[in-house]
C-alpha cells in the first residue's frame, strides 16, 4: 500500500469519527419515511424505496434504420469495399482528440493488436492491474507473455501506481493501466515509471469513453489506447472495438496487421502480404450503428458525470459507505459502472450479500463486482502450459506463484458494490431514490441478518 494509505482498523475509526460529527451536526438525515411504516426492509415485507423501473440498454435510436438497411442492401458489409468504418475512425479520433483510430472486431482484439504492432510477446512481462475483466489477463497469457499483477488501491479501484516498481523485472516490457469502470489511473505516476524504465503504455480504456485526466481523453495518453464498443457498453454495436494513437508508424502497423497483413502507410509493399497479419476488422453495419451511437455519447457521459458526483455526496456520510475517490487528475470520469465499499463493520457485520439482497430489494439492482480472478485456475493452468515452460525459466514461474498476494485488491473484491451506468441516465430525483435505499438499509442494518 501507498505511504499515505491507511489500514483497515484506521479507516474504520475515522470513518467512526466522522460519522458521529455528522450525526452531532445533524448532517446525515434519516430515511425518509421510516416513521410512516415504510421503513421495514423490502426484503421482510416492507415497501421497496423504488418501484419505478431503470432505464434499458443498450438504446436503439429509430432514426438509424435507414443507414444499416442500405449498408445491408448493398453488399458492401467488409470495409475494403465500403466507407462506413472510415468514417467512424475519423469521427472517433476527432472526438477524443488524437491523430488516429483503427476499427477492431472488439476490445479484446484491440488490446492484442496493441500488443503485437509494439513487439510485446515470448517471454516478456506485463504489468497490469489484478481488478479488471477477465479479457485483460487473457491478452497477456495469449501473447505467450507473463500478467504481472500491481496491487489495487481500494480506495479509488485502480491500479495503486506505488506497487509498481518492485514488480519490474529485465523481463517488463510494459505497463498495462486499466481505467476500469471508466475511472482514470493515475497516469502521471504511470507514465512517469515507464519514462524511468523504458517501458510502454498501452492503455486498457475499454470502459473509458471520454474519461478524461488533466483535459486529455483516457486512452490517448500512452503509446497506443484500446477501447470496446460490446452491447453492455457506453457507445456499443453488440461487439467491436478499437485501437487509438498519435505515431503514424505505429498506427500503419495496426492497420496493417488488423488488415491480414496488407500493405498500408510505412508499411510499404515488398509481396502481397509484407508483414504477419490477421483478419480483425470491423464490419460496415457494425459501424454504422456506432455512426448512431457516437451522437448520444457527449450528452450521456456528462448526465453519468453529474449524477454520480450527486450520489456521491448523498451517500458519502452514510456510516459504512465509502464511494471511489478520484485521483486528483482526474477530470471527468466516464462511470461504467459507479462502485462504492461496503464496511461491514458498520453494518453489525452482515455480509455483503445480505446488503446487496436488501439494496436490490429495495427497488436498486447492484452487484459484487470482480473477485480474485488469480486464485480461479486461469493462471495456474498459463504457468503450466507448454508456451509459459518455454518461455520462462522455472525459478521466475516458482517465484511468481510466490508473489499472488494482493492485499488491497482482495480488500476491495471482497467489499466492492457496483451500480450499472444505465442507472446514472436518469434525474436527480432518481439519485435520491439510491441514496435513500441505501440509507433505509443502514437503518435497518440489525435487521439483515
Amino acid at each position: 500500500m501507498g505511504k499515505n494509505a491507511m489500514t483497515r482498523r484506521q479507516f474504520v475509526g475515522a470513518a467512526s469519527a466522522g460519522t458521529l460529527a455528522a450525526l452531532a451536526s445533524g448532517s446525515l438525515p434519516a430515511y425518509a419515511n421510516i416513521s410512516n411504516g415504510a421503513g421495514k426492509l423490502a426484503m421482510k415485507g416492507g415497501r421497496p424505496v423504488r418501484a419505478k423501473a431503470w432505464p434499458e440498454w443498450p438504446i436503439w435510436d429509430k432514426a438509424a434504420e435507414q443507414r444499416i438497411l442500405s449498408i445491408l442492401r448493398s453488399g458492401n458489409w467488409y470495409r475494403g469495399r465500403g466507407h462506413t468504418v472510415s468514417e467512424f475512425e475519423e469521427k472517433y479520433a476527432a472526438l477524443l482528440g488524437v491523430k488516429r483510430c483503427i476499427c477492431t472486431m472488439n476490445g479484446t482484439n484491440a488490446l492484442l493488436t496493441a500488443m503485437h504492432v509494439l513487439d510485446v510477446g515470448v517471454g516478456d512481462e506485463v504489468i497490469v492491474s489484478p481488478y479488471t475483466f477477465i479479457a485483460t489477463y487473457n491478452v497477456v497469457i495469449g501473447s505467450a507473455a507473463l500478467p504481472v499483477f500491481a496491487d489495487t488501491d481500494p480506495e479509488t479501484f485502480q491500479i495503486d501506481p506505488d506497487t509498481i516498481e518492485q514488480r519490474i523485472t529485465r523481463r517488463t516490457r510494459a505497463i498495462m493501466p486499466v481505467h476500469i469502470l471508466g475511472i482514470p489511473a493515475d497516469m502521471d505516476k504511470i507514465k512517469a515509471i515507464a519514462a524511468k524504465h523504458n517501458l510502454i503504455v498501452i492503455e486498457d480504456a475499454c470502459q473509458a469513453w471520454l474519461a478524461e485526466w488533466r483535459g486529455k481523453k483516457c486512452g490517448t495518453l500512452g503509446d497506443l489506447g484500446c477501447f470496446s464498443f460490446q452491447n453492455s457498453k457506453h457507445l456499443p454495436c453488440g461487439e467491436g472495438g478499437a485501437v487509438v494513437g498519435n505515431d503514424d508508424a505505429i498506427m500503419d502497423r495496426v492497420h496493417s496487421y488488423h488488415n491480414c497483413g496488407r500493405p498500408y502507410g510505412c508499411v510499404e509493399k515488398t509481396s502481397s502480404y509484407p508483414i504477419v497479419g490477421t483478419n480483425r476488422r470491423m464490419t460496415e453495419y457494425q459501424a454504422g450503428i456506432l455512426l448512431n451511437q457516437i451522437q448520444r455519447l457527449e450528452a450521456d457521459t456528462e448526465r453519468r458525470w453529474q449524477n454520480a458526483q450527486y450520489l456521491t455526496s448523498r451517500i458519502k456520510d452514510i456510516p459504512g459507505i465509502v464511494p471511489c475517490r478520484l485521483y486528483e487528475g482526474t477530470t471527468k470520469a466516464a462511470y461504467h459502472l459507479y462502485p462504492f465499499r461496503y464496511v461491514k463493520e458498520h453494518f453489525n457485520n452482515a455480509p455483503r450479500g445480505k446488503f446487496l439482497a436488501a439494496l436490490s430489494a429495495e427497488g436498486v439492482p447492484c452487484s459484487g463486482g470482480y473477485g480474485p480472478q488469480y486464485r480461479d485456475g486461469l493462471i495456474e493452468a498459463a504457468l503450466n502450459s507448454k508456451n509459459f515452460k518455454r518461455s520462462f525459466p522455472k525459478k521466475r514461474l516458482d517465484r511468481y506463484r510466490q508473489e499472488l498476494d494482493y492485499p488491497g485488491n482482495d480488500q476491495l473484491c471482497a467489499e466492492a458494490v457496483w451500480l450499472s451506468q444505465r442507472m446514472l441516465l436518469t434525474d436527480k430525483s432518481d439519485m435520491d431514490d439510491i441514496a435513500d435505499a441505501i440509507l433505509k438499509v443502514y437503518e435497518n442494518r440489525d435487521k439483515l441478518a
